[in-house]
């Protein structure tokens, strides 16, 4: 996800149509994804645990011309007793090569920073609007960030997040973002499994 390229021309004000389609959510785990959370053996605080991370970002998500982004990639989750952290590090095909992404959720409420080549910090609650600075080679902008709709399943065994955001860059409206990312524990291979791999 991109914090100022994933961006449409929109209202911060959301119609009572658009409120509605914020409120229903777009996707559910699927039972594959839940056989495979079940296979694995519970974590343990501060466990650094293999995840494969499948994400898809919308902009511009009211108009024609919409643009979207899907990357599969590999991370890991570590868990606290008060938070659950996904890290990935961002390619090239994000334009932000050189940055690792780190996802910190405390259920409704998620922060997201980045640190490398783009350093910034968001956050993500639902109903509310959060300031931030984004740290540019020509300095530092102000995002504000509107979050309209906010879904977190995500535990130990994997889940789902959904985020609709609105963004503004120095207090004008830029536009308005959608997020999804859904985690899956990675199997451990196993010693037969490791033979037969050439």
């Amino acid at each position: 996800m991109n914090s100022i390229e994933n961006m449409e021309r929109t209202d911060n004000t959301p119609s009572a149509a658009s409120k509605q389609e914020e409120d229903t959510p777009t996707d559910t785990p699927s039972p594959t994804e839940t056989d495979t959370a079940l296979s694995v053996l519970p974590a343990r605080s501060g466990d650094a645990l293999p995840v494969l991370l499948t994400i898809h970002s919308e902009q511009d998500i009211d108009t024609p011309q919409q643009d979207h982004m899907e990357l599969l990639t590999e991370g890991t989750m570590n868990l606290t007793p008060d938070c659950l952290t996904l890290t990935y590090h961002e390619s090239a095909l994000t334009g932000m090569e050189g940055t690792t992404t780190v996802f910190e959720m405390y259920g409704p409420k998620v922060i997201l920073r980045r640190m490398g080549t783009v350093s910034s910090q968001m956050i993500f609650e639902e109903g509310r609007q959060h300031t931030s600075l984004y740290e540019t080679p020509m300095g530092e902008l102000s995002i504000d960030i509107q979050t309209g709709y906010l879904r977190n399943s995500v535990t130990e065994s994997g889940g789902l997040l959904e985020i609709r955001y609105s963004v503004s860059v120095e207090h004008a409206s830029t536009g308005k973002n959608r997020f999804r990312m859904r985690v899956r524990r990675k199997r451990k291979q196993s010693q037969r499994e490791k033979d037969c791999t050439p």
